[in-house]
């Protein structure tokens, strides 16, 4: 596929297709690492970063006897409707 690099106010950028992203599973908003060598350039979706949560590594903390419960967050401070 050959895409033409596009000026966009101060900044350069190019399109991707969503068949391009779908194949690559990268998805809308997600973060992407860009790493240059010499006249190449490498983008590749991040599925970890630095500082942030992973929902499968959270919920393998969950004790297995875990039981659900019922919270009481106090009494409705706004227009909530309990």
């Amino acid at each position: 596929m050959l895409v033409k690099v596009q000026k966009w106010g101060n900044s350069q950028g190019i399109r991707l297709s969503k068949e391009v992203l779908a194949e690559a599973n990268i998805l809308v908003g997600d973060a992407l690492e860009i790493v240059t060598t010499k006249e190449q350039i490498v983008i590749k979706p991040v599925r970890k970063i630095r500082g942030k949560y992973d929902l499968k590594d959270l919920v393998s903390q969950i004790p297995s006897n875990y039981k659900v419960q019922e919270e009481n967050w106090g009494a409705p401070v706004g227009l909530e409707v309990w």
